[in-house]
């Protein structure tokens, strides 16, 4: 299953590079005003979808939703096809495809292709972590002060008094904050020690 995931990532992440970014067709969302999709993320999926499925396990992806039979306790792959999709449409920063092997809610593993960059991370609790194949190692920074933490504002994220408040308490303890516009590059930075914390609200 691994070397599925490792394999289909790569794939995906291939593909991207064939895409001029001022070809890109994208829209807004209906129920999500701020969220921004474009077609790349349906064909990725369908690419990501033709590899995946004949492994016989289920499939949660963002954009098409469960495929196959998905149990409380059970194997199911779980895919982002393009995270960092703003990042993609507007040739801003990188994105990634990221795709993870899971016991109901318990990762086994997972695996992240950087875009445009094409490399390619995976690890699990059984196994470790690697980057192109070299081993990570997380941060031993313990003070707040003199660390990094990633975030950003999901756009389903609501601009309250109560919201912002809280955010701004979460991260103020920080001696840095930094937003890459992809959850999946934001853990891969605290997963390489780049950075020491990553937090988002819902």
């Amino acid at each position: 299953e691994l070397d599925i995931a490792i394999d289909v990532t790569r794939q995906a992440i291939s593909e991207l590079a064939k895409i001029p970014h001022d070809e890109v067709c994208f829209n807004y969302a209906e129920t999500l005003p701020r969220e921004m999709k474009a077609e790349i993320d349906n064909s990725l999926e369908k690419i990501i979808l033709k590899r995946l499925l004949p492994t016989g396990i289920p499939v949660l992806s963002e954009e098409k939703g469960v495929t196959g039979d998905i149990g409380d306790n059970e194997l199911r792959w779980v895919v982002d096809p393009l995270d960092g999709t703003v990042n993609f449409i507007r040739n801003m920063a990188p994105c990634s495809v990221s795709i993870a092997l899971c016991i109901g809610e318990t990762p086994i593993l997972g695996v992240i292709g950087e875009y445009p960059s094409q490399k390619i991370a995976w690890g699990g609790e059984i196994f470790g972590s690697f980057l192109n194949n070299k081993k990570l190692r997380v941060s031993n920074i313990k003070d707040k002060s003199k660390a990094v933490i990633c975030t950003g504002f999901p756009s389903r994220y609501e601009f309250s008094e109560t919201n912002k408040e809280q955010f701004f308490s979460k991260i103020s303890p920080f001696g840095k904050v930094r937003m890459f516009g992809a959850a999946s590059l934001s853990l891969l930075q605290v997963a390489k020690g780049a950075t020491d914390a990553y937090f988002e609200n819902e």
